[in-house]
């Protein structure tokens, strides 16, 4: 199984005031924890998908170091990114899954993504998602049957309702630590502590 990677990271980080993607932790930025655990993970492919602030936030990471593409359009939500991601990934080489994350939950790391992977393997099911919280979110993976669900999202809709429109063929990975996403100065600080 071909596995893709896409990092959601084109947001505009209103709740914060500067790009979220360039917020320190433990020395590195949420953006460079995001990259090293895809990079670390034991997929084919990897994309980052970039929008607003995308000129500064580029000067924070080495190009080199993952394929990163422009979402135009990323003012209309995430679901423009994510179908962004999917399109370049479609057209490289066709991946049998991909794992959809974003770039502001720094406890996501190699170890969780391969988790989806291997339960995936072990499982046979078309969407393994991360659960936490008394929910499930991402990381999450989608087998290749959702990628039409996935390109028909709109507007700021994640991938959420398709995973509650097919909880029969869902599997999840407890990550406890996936609650915590950075939004605002008081979510880095928390962090930080």
């Amino acid at each position: 199984m071909k596995t893709g990677i896409i990092i959601l990271a084109a947001g505009e980080s209103s709740r914060l005031g500067y790009p979220k993607q360039i917020a320190k932790y433990k020395e590195k930025t949420l953006l460079q924890l995001a990259i090293d655990a895809a990079n670390d993970a034991n997929v084919d492919k990897r994309v980052l998908v970039l929008g607003a602030n995308r000129d500064e936030i580029k000067k924070t990471f080495l190009g080199a170091s993952i394929p990163n593409i422009p979402n135009p359009h990323y003012q209309k939500g995430m679901s423009s990114s994510i179908k962004v991601g999917l399109e370049y990934m479609l057209k490289i080489d066709k991946p049998d899954q991909v794992i959809i994350m974003l770039c502001d939950q720094p406890f996501v790391d190699a170890k969780i993504l391969n988790k989806l992977i291997a339960t995936q393997k072990k499982e046979s099911k078309g969407i393994i998602a991360c659960s936490y919280s008394k929910t499930v979110g991402v990381p999450i993976l989608f087998g290749s049957a959702y990628f039409k669900e996935l390109m028909a999202l709109t507007g700021d809709e994640g991938a959420k309702n398709i995973v509650l429109a097919h909880e029969d063929d869902l599997a999840t990975v407890a990550f406890p630590k996936g609650k915590v996403d950075i939004d605002t100065e008081e979510d880095l600080r928390d962090l930080n502590l």
